[in-house]
Protein backbone atom coordinates (compact mmCIF):
# COMPACT_ATOMS: atom_id res chain seq x y z
CA UNK A 1 0.00 0.00 0.00
CA UNK A 2 1.22 3.33 -1.51
CA UNK A 3 0.72 6.13 1.27
CA UNK A 4 1.62 9.66 1.88
CA UNK A 5 1.68 11.49 5.03
CA UNK A 6 1.85 15.08 6.16
CA UNK A 7 4.94 15.24 8.76
CA UNK A 8 6.08 18.48 11.13
CA UNK A 9 10.14 18.80 11.61
CA UNK A 10 11.33 21.12 13.76
CA UNK A 11 14.74 22.22 13.70
CA UNK A 12 16.57 22.73 17.05
CA UNK A 13 19.44 24.95 17.91
CA UNK A 14 21.88 22.43 17.41
CA UNK A 15 20.68 21.23 14.17
CA UNK A 16 19.08 18.30 15.07
CA UNK A 17 15.28 17.58 13.69
CA UNK A 18 12.22 16.38 16.39
CA UNK A 19 9.57 14.95 13.76
CA UNK A 20 5.36 14.56 14.21
CA UNK A 21 3.48 12.48 12.42
CA UNK A 22 -0.14 13.56 13.61
CA UNK A 23 -2.44 10.87 11.83
CA UNK A 24 -0.27 8.35 13.33
CA UNK A 25 0.63 9.41 16.81
CA UNK A 26 4.41 9.18 15.48
CA UNK A 27 7.35 11.06 17.52
CA UNK A 28 10.88 10.71 16.20
CA UNK A 29 13.81 12.72 15.26
CA UNK A 30 16.98 12.67 13.86
CA UNK A 31 20.41 13.86 14.25
CA UNK A 32 19.93 16.23 10.51
CA UNK A 33 17.21 16.69 8.08
CA UNK A 34 17.88 13.58 6.19
CA UNK A 35 18.09 11.47 9.26
CA UNK A 36 14.54 12.62 10.35
CA UNK A 37 13.43 11.79 6.45
CA UNK A 38 14.51 8.48 6.98
CA UNK A 39 12.92 8.02 10.74
CA UNK A 40 9.96 9.31 9.71
CA UNK A 41 9.79 7.21 6.98
CA UNK A 42 10.60 3.96 8.96
CA UNK A 43 8.64 4.88 11.88
CA UNK A 44 5.46 4.80 9.38
CA UNK A 45 6.54 2.10 7.60
CA UNK A 46 6.57 0.29 10.55
CA UNK A 47 3.52 1.31 12.07
CA UNK A 48 1.57 0.76 9.40
CA UNK A 49 2.76 -2.54 9.25
CA UNK A 50 2.10 -3.30 12.50
CA UNK A 51 -1.75 -1.91 11.70
CA UNK A 52 -2.00 -4.03 8.66
CA UNK A 53 -1.19 -7.14 10.64
CA UNK A 54 -3.26 -7.05 13.21
CA UNK A 55 -6.19 -5.87 11.02
CA UNK A 56 -7.01 -2.11 12.26
CA UNK A 57 -7.71 0.53 9.64
CA UNK A 58 -4.68 2.34 8.62
CA UNK A 59 -5.69 5.90 9.47
CA UNK A 60 -6.34 8.85 6.30
CA UNK A 61 -3.40 10.79 5.80
CA UNK A 62 -4.81 14.61 6.67
CA UNK A 63 -4.90 16.66 3.65
CA UNK A 64 -1.44 19.17 3.73
CA UNK A 65 -3.39 22.22 3.66
CA UNK A 66 -5.18 21.63 6.92
CA UNK A 67 -2.04 20.97 9.03
CA UNK A 68 -1.42 23.23 11.66
CA UNK A 69 1.82 24.07 12.38
CA UNK A 70 1.37 26.15 15.81
CA UNK A 71 -0.75 22.97 17.46
CA UNK A 72 2.74 20.50 17.07
CA UNK A 73 4.08 18.89 19.61
CA UNK A 74 7.45 20.64 19.28
CA UNK A 75 6.32 23.94 17.62
CA UNK A 76 8.11 25.62 20.88
CA UNK A 77 11.18 24.27 20.70
CA UNK A 78 12.28 25.91 17.15
CA UNK A 79 11.39 26.03 13.61
CA UNK A 80 8.63 24.04 12.10
CA UNK A 81 7.76 23.44 8.65
CA UNK A 82 5.57 20.80 7.28
CA UNK A 83 6.69 18.00 4.64
CA UNK A 84 5.24 14.82 3.06
CA UNK A 85 6.67 12.01 3.99
CA UNK A 86 6.19 8.57 1.48
CA UNK A 87 5.73 4.90 2.29
CA UNK A 88 4.96 1.74 0.41
CA UNK A 89 4.53 -0.95 3.10
CA UNK A 90 4.82 -3.52 0.06
CA UNK A 91 8.66 -2.93 -0.15
CA UNK A 92 9.13 -1.58 2.75
CA UNK A 93 8.14 -4.61 4.79
CA UNK A 94 10.47 -7.15 1.78
CA UNK A 95 13.46 -4.41 2.62
CA UNK A 96 12.69 -4.72 6.17
CA UNK A 97 11.73 -7.96 7.46
CA UNK A 98 14.00 -10.85 6.65
CA UNK A 99 12.31 -13.67 5.19
CA UNK A 100 13.08 -16.79 6.96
Amino acid sequence: MKLVYPALFTELEDGKYLVEVPDLEILTGGKDLYDAIEMAEDAIGSKCIILEDEKIDIPVPSKYSVIDISKGTFSSEGKTFVSLVNIDTSEYRKNIIPIF
